[in-house]
């Protein structure tokens, strides 16, 4: 297995234990340090819609836990309606709030993080980096 496979595979996982009773699309993310470490994460929804917690958020956090951002390397997010895990609904992205997060990840670590993009199944793929997904994020600079 790849080590594109095995950080999609340990996303496919996280998604399994999402939060979504509201939307009913479920969202894993995982984060894989310089070293080959993983940190994973789900979506988290609340009646109070603000307080919900995006899957890359979260494993962002977890990530910041278990090795630094500054170790962070790249990110794979996988997500679809619930009951979708043969995939074929297209890969999905990070909201614009994720993709702030992942660009300060991506500061903190001096690189242009990848971020592996998939449908339900992690199947149909889009491999691209923070850079290309947000060229003017805002910085700490």
């Amino acid at each position: 297995m790849s080590g594109a496979d095995r950080l999609v595979e340990a996303a496919l996982q996280a998604r399994q234990k999402a939060y979504a009773p509201y939307s009913n699309f479920l969202v894993g993310a995982a984060v894989e340090s310089v070293n080959g470490d993983i940190a994973v994460g789900a979506n988290m929804e609340n009646a109070c819609y603000r307080l919900g917690v995006c899957a890359e958020q979260s494993a962002l956090a977890a990530a910041a836990q278990a090795f630094g951002l500054g170790k962070v390397a790249r990110i794979a997010v996988v997500g679809g309606p619930r009951g979708d895990d043969t995939g074929g609904g297209g890969p999905i992205t990070p909201c614009g709030g994720c993709r702030q997060a992942i660009a300060e990840a991506a500061q903190q670590a001096g690189c242009d993080t990848e971020i592996l993009c998939c449908d339900a199944a992690g199947e149909d793929r889009l491999t691209t980096t923070i850079r290309q997904l947000l060229p003017a994020a805002f910085t700490l600079d």
